[in-house]
């Protein structure tokens, strides 16, 4: 059989507009209606992922983003393909994660039809709109084309949200009328520097300050040299939000990690006389707690001005580029270093609350950190082994080395992560610790880690089900009900995946189990029943 002609579509102008950013994978499911968007890919360089539901398409694309520093490109079908993304979707807004999501639309003039056509959709726009931070029905191939490089310039400048834009189907497959000149990635805006006078009177206060504590959250990831900067001029120690794990290398002197849930760290904070909060919008599901309350003075540092005020009042707010504002603070701070802060109780006030709240998982979590690489791309899941304990217990060297969605804690993120992290880099190992719960929701993407040719280790701690949930239920005087799961023999489910399954039988092989995983290569999966070891 004979491919048909090859015509220049609307797909095509967009694909390759997308390609001239950078863009080199994109993550799917090829369907019905979205064919001429997968017709350009092979021709343009672009590998296609084609992952076993369109949530694991989301956060494969989330996942690779976090590696590559570009948005995450997903195209769905129409209907249930763009439905089935929406969890993702969801996430990358509540993350500022940078994603760019693509799908046809019923043709220009059967909006609202409700005649029964496939995938018919009452109005896709509208409701990816109600979550992502704009979606688009584009009426011509040239305002599609717009439309990915108004995308690109959010997420080079403003605040990293997803975006969408829906092509009309007969718009889609049409002839494309945009010159080779549009389709050439823009020229990046100069990073915004913050107001100067807002900048001056923050440094007079940094350098006044006798106890100054920096929290970097995921707004400040590209800034890891600036604030390490800071820091050691200031003296301050460093919290980090989940999402800003890594800003600072958590080996380092001033470094007090991901941290913020726990109360004897955001004391430290809540202490300071001056508190610079850079890219956070310190909400609930980071801090653990309604809000902070800091006693002393609050610099702000965000690219959004609507991020200053949020959920603490700001003394100095400045809008700007995190990098941009603070090496300009840097610039205006006295050169001499001060000396670094004995930060030797805080730790121990904060390791002895870590202890206390999951003493069980945080020994785990310190068993299975112990088989990982230095340099391994870690995803993680909402499951009690990450956000009681691993994102505590890893220490990491550079952000976006642990993969998590600490707002939104969707179930089913880890795995699928950590297939697009592996895309992206395959210089450092990549492994997904992850509940049993959790994995029940991503387990097939299993075939797409084996379809792709991956190394990826799959560490299933598995503690009978939604323990978390079993206690909130007993807590509440209920009897448990609907979180006690029947499990299959994992190991035998990934090796009929086509992958290599192994069963810890005791708790001293956890750590070569997992190294000896890794260094297999391949896909892997590691069955760690906690309840019984």
């Amino acid at each position: 059989m004979h491919a048909a002609p090859y015509a220049d579509t609307a797909g095509r102008a967009v694909l390759e507009t997308i390609r001239a950013y950078g863009v080199t994978a994109v993550f799917g499911i090829p369907g019905t209606h979205n064919l001429e968007l997968y017709r350009p890919l092979a021709d343009l360089g672009i590998r296609a992922v084609t992952n076993r539901h369109e949530q694991g398409s989301g956060y494969g694309a989330d996942g690779w983003a976090q590696q590559t520093r570009l948005p995450g490109v997903v195209i769905t079908t129409s209907g249930p393909g763009l439905q089935n993304a929406m969890s993702a979707i969801g996430t990358a807004f509540c993350e500022s994660r940078p994603l760019l999501v693509l799908s046809p639309g019923v043709p220009l003039g059967s909006e609202f039809a409700d005649v029964g056509t496939l995938h018919e959709t009452k109005d896709a726009t509208a409701m990816v709109g109600a979550i992502a931070e704009w979606s688009r029905r584009v009426t011509t191939a040239a305002e599609a084309v717009d439309a990915v490089h108004d995308a690109f310039a959010l997420f080079r400048s403003g605040r990293p949200r997803p975006v969408h834009i829906e092509i009309p189907l007969d718009v889609l497959e049409a002839p494309a009328e945009v010159p080779a000149e549009a389709r050439r990635a823009r020229p990046a805006q100069a990073p915004a520097p913050g107001d100067a006078a807002a900048v001056e009177a923050a440094a007079r206060l940094l350098a006044e300050s006798r106890r100054p504590v920096i929290i970097a959250g995921g707004g400040s990831t590209d800034a890891v040299t600036e604030i390490t900067d800071l820091a050691e001029r200031l003296g301050a120690p460093v919290l980090t939000t989940l999402n800003g794990k890594g800003v600072v290398d958590e080996r380092h002197p001033l470094s007090l990690g991901s941290n913020l849930r726990l109360a004897a760290a955001r004391a430290v904070a809540e202490d300071a006389d001056v508190l610079l909060v850079v890219g956070s919008k310190l909400g609930e599901a980071e801090l653990w707690a309604p809000r902070l309350e800091a006693r002393g003075a609050v610099v702000r540092i965000d690219i959004s001005e609507a991020q200053l005020d949020k959920n603490l009042a700001v003394t100095i707010g400045i809008a700007g580029d995190a990098a941009a504002v603070a090496d300009a603070l840097l610039a205006l701070l006295p050169p001499r270093s001060r000396i670094s802060r004995d930060l030797a109780a805080e730790r121990s006030a904060i390791d002895a609350e870590m202890r206390d709240t999951a003493p069980e998982t945080v020994a785990l979590a310190e068993i299975i950190a112990e088989g990982l690489p230095d340099d391994a791309i870690v995803a993680g899941d909402s499951s009690q082994i990450v956000y009681m304990a691993l994102g505590s217990v890893l220490r990491q060297r550079r952000p976006h080395s642990l993969l998590y969605t600490p707002t939104y804690a969707t179930l089913g993120y880890g795995l699928p992560a950590a297939i697009g992290a592996r895309v992206a880099d395959t210089s450092r190992p990549v492994v997904t610790v992850i509940g049993d719960g959790a994995l029940m929701f991503c387990v097939n993407e299993l075939m797409t880690a084996i379809e792709q040719r991956l190394d990826v280790t799959v560490v299933c701690v598995d503690n009978g089900g939604y323990a978390e949930i079993r206690q909130n239920e007993i807590d509440r005087g209920m009897s448990p009900i609907g979180v006690d799961l029947v499990q299959p023999d994992w190991a035998a489910l990934a090796t009929a995946f086509g992958a290599t399954g192994r069963r810890v039988e005791r708790r001293a092989d956890i750590v070569s189990s997992i190294r000896d995983a890794i260094a297999d290569g391949g896909v892997q999966l590691v069955h760690i029943p906690q309840n019984a070891l």
